[in-house]
């Protein structure tokens, strides 16, 4: 034939989708790294198995189905997939909180002695109040939104230790709440990944390689289709994915990112596959047509200071290797184009697994307790992550609701609340994808509707004067503040990852507030001044009215703290609750914090650096100097660290021992043997460092210039 195509297409079959390594580069080295991820192409097949797990989501009677036969329900535009022991027990959490909102409003909340008797626990008590549950005798609107759950872990038991967790005991929410499934991997692995992520990652790899026709577990292809095959196609209409892990783990730290990079791939394969898929006259119209999709991981950090008790440092190492990987990922996808090839099999390589990675430190909870209770010595692990769990599900809900399409909620859910849905300003997986990228951090702060709603009239989206007695600059510096428990409305408040080390930030804070909110010393922060965009979303009750001064003081609040930020976008929620609520997500700047900044240093010095410089202070400093010199000085980092991690420095065991054991059950998994991958080749390379400092570099050193007015006459000498 004689049609061009471009240099090193993707190859394409019915199983894998791989690309060929680039060409030889000027120096002869050639790329080794492939992506090849089981791909399912069938689009009938896909198609049968979204039917198939639409199935199990919606299950109807007979008599429903006759009559919705036309019908086709749709997937909730939200998936939370909850990945190891952590990620799955937090989304365990919020699917059990958004069931409890929503019986309570399909039961007219006649369930008040019921809810007397359960067991009280801070989120619960939370999302009570926030919905004003005991004021049973009048509707008030709730969070209605179900997500579809996904719960995975590398541990057999994963659905035992679901079925006999406290959720079970309440009120049948495990056999009731169909959209939660649970992804059985233990024919793959059954064991854990010995809180090791590259042994994570590489198990996640054979399950994602593994054709899912070949699992003895049936419903991992309907799973398999949803997340993967079809995100992003007519069929499936779920638009927003959000992956929860902790980030000291082995099994959540190393499986969360792979199964990002294979969504991810699968979506950009689609995109850049010009041909036109076969598809039958019932099928017409639900192959792949470019909707965007936003991806976000949700990662706890673990505990750097603790007062009480000195942490794993194998928690600390874990969560450096995830975070060096995704800023050196972010990095070749959003600013590395030095040797910018234009064919698709490079922008293949330049994937990242989430658009937006959000941190919250378990440290928080910390904090938080201490400002409760005034004692921060004996808070047990069960505790930190209650209040862990509760804080996600807060930004969570705040997140859904201001993307949250009517398809979401019950469909008389406005008639019965009297919500306009009209004065609702919401933002869609394209503004997410546009808005946020990099490490994100969260500030979140919420208030009871001051006084009475009493007016009779329907009350209008704004008010010209402020007359309701919201203090709105309380509001935004509580969002920032140290986080702490609002006692009124029993939530957790605050950012989700200090900015400097808590004593200098309560310092500063405490100027501030001090100086009526003057932000001339916050706004140097890097943490602030360096923050690329942010996004912030309010939300009102239905019955209140927001004044035009109000708007206008979180507006300069957030230019006066944020004085560099490229983008400002902003949501209005009325009606997802019955409390005044502000959540702010900070891109970007992130990385540079204390804690960001400690955490990938650690696992620099203790898998990368040769033995002279593992346990002094002077990679520490050189780090620094890399960040903050004009010249990054390449050659140096060469002389400093080795070429390849060793997983062995985390491990407390012969590595070259274990390595073989896990590429034989690759081996046995998958039998062709040109899709073998070794251990190996997922490991981290100097190369790899060098990107995320790259990436450090480059948001340390962003600014940007205010709009001048141009004018002909503006250096005009004449008087004419």
């Amino acid at each position: 034939m004689t049609t061009k195509r471009p240099t090193n297409p993707p190859v394409v079959d019915d199983e894998i989708i791989a690309v060929r390594p680039a060409a030889a580069t000027k120096t002869g080295k050639v790329s080794t790294e492939r992506h090849m991820y089981f791909t399912e192409r069938d689009l009938n097949r896909i198609l049968a198995n979204l039917d198939g797990l639409r199935q199990t989501v919606f299950p109807s009677s007979m008599l429903e189905h006759e009559v919705n036969a036309q019908k086709q329900q749709h997937f909730p535009s939200v998936c939370l997939i909850g990945l190891g022991r952590c990620g799955s027990n937090i989304a365990l959490d919020v699917a059990s909180l958004v069931y409890s909102a929503r019986n309570f409003y399909l039961n007219e909340f006649n369930s008040q002695e019921k809810q007397n008797n359960e067991q009280e626990y801070r989120p619960m008590r939370w999302i009570k109040r926030s919905l004003h549950l005991k004021a049973s005798h009048t509707l008030k609107p709730v969070f209605l939104i179900e997500p579809l759950v996904m719960l995975g872990d590398l541990d057999k038991d994963i659905e035992g230790r679901i079925r006999f967790s406290n959720k079970s005991e309440s009120s049948g929410f495990l056999r009731d709440y169909t959209k939660m499934k649970i992804m059985d991997l233990s024919e793959v692995h059954a064991g854990g990944a010995g809180n090791a992520p590259i042994l994570g990652q590489y198990l996640a790899k054979i399950i994602l390689n593994k054709e899912t026709q070949r699992f003895s577990n049936a419903d991992w292809k309907f799973i398999h289709s949803y997340l993967i095959d079809s995100c992003g196609i007519k069929a499936n209409q779920s638009r927003l994915y959000f992956y929860i892990f902790s980030a000291g783990g082995g099994t959540g730290s190393g499986m969360a990112s792979e199964f990002g990079l294979a969504q991810q791939y699968a979506y950009m394969s689609k995109t850049f596959d010009t041909r036109t898929l076969p598809e039958s006259e019932e099928n017409r119209g639900h192959s792949f047509v470019f909707e965007p999709i936003f991806t976000s991981g949700i990662c706890i950090l673990p505990n750097i200071s603790d007062h009480g008790v000195e942490m794993s440092e194998a928690l600390h190492i874990n969560a450096g290797r995830l975070l060096c990987k995704y800023l050196a990922e972010e990095w070749d996808f959003s600013y590395n184009f030095d040797q910018e090839e234009k064919n698709d099999t490079n922008a293949m390589h330049r994937i990242r697994p989430w658009n937006a990675m959000m941190l919250i430190s378990n440290d928080i909870m910390r904090y938080a307790e201490e400002t409760d209770d005034g004692d921060i010595q004996h808070i047990d692990v069960n505790t930190m992550e209650r209040y862990a769990n509760q804080y996600i599900s807060q930004q969570i809900f705040n997140i859904l609701t201001a993307q949250a399409v009517t398809t979401d909620y019950d469909e008389n859910y406005f008639r019965r609340a009297g919500i306009d849905i009209g004065e609702t300003i919401r933002l869609d997986a394209n503004d997410l994808f546009m808005s946020l990228a990099g490490p994100v951090a969260v500030a979140y702060a919420e208030s009871v509707m001051p006084g009475e709603a009493g007016a009779t009239e329907k009350p209008k989206l704004f008010d010209k004067q402020s007359t309701s007695g919201l203090d709105i600059d309380d509001l935004f510096f509580r969002s920032i503040d140290l986080p702490h428990f609002n006692k009124v409305t029993q939530a957790i408040e605050g950012i989700s990852l200090l900015p400097i080390e808590s004593t200098r930030y309560r310092a500063i804070l405490a100027d501030f507030q001090k100086s009526g909110y003057d932000a001339t010393e916050m706004k140097d922060l890097h943490f602030f001044k360096n923050c690329s965009s942010v996004v912030s979303i309010v939300s009102l009750p239905k019955d209140y009215k927001l004044s035009y001064i109000d708007l206008n003081k979180l507006k300069s609040h957030l230019n006066n703290l944020f004085p560099n930020t490229t983008l400002k976008r902003y949501a209005l929620v009325i009606g997802a609750s019955a409390n005044i609520s502000l959540t702010t997500l900070i891109a970007k700047s992130p990385c540079l914090s204390d804690d960001f900044l400690t955490l990938i240093v650690a696992y620099i010095k203790r898998c990368f650096a040769v033995d002279n410089y593992r346990f002094d202070e002077k990679l520490d400093s050189a780090m620094l100097d890399f960040i903050r010199s004009e010249q990054f000085d390449e050659e140096l980092i060469d002389n400093m660290l080795n070429e390849f991690e060793n997983p062995a420095k985390i491990l407390d065991t012969n590595w070259y021992a274990i390595k073989p054991m896990y590429e034989k059950k690759y081996r046995e998994l998958i039998n062709s043997k040109d899709k073998f991958i070794s251990i190996n080749d997922i490991r981290l390379s100097r190369d790899s460092v060098k990107k995320a400092i790259k990436y450090l570099r480059e948001i340390y050193r962003h600014k940007i210039s205010k709009t001048r007015v141009i004018s002909l006459y503006q250096n005009s000498d004449k008087a004419e």
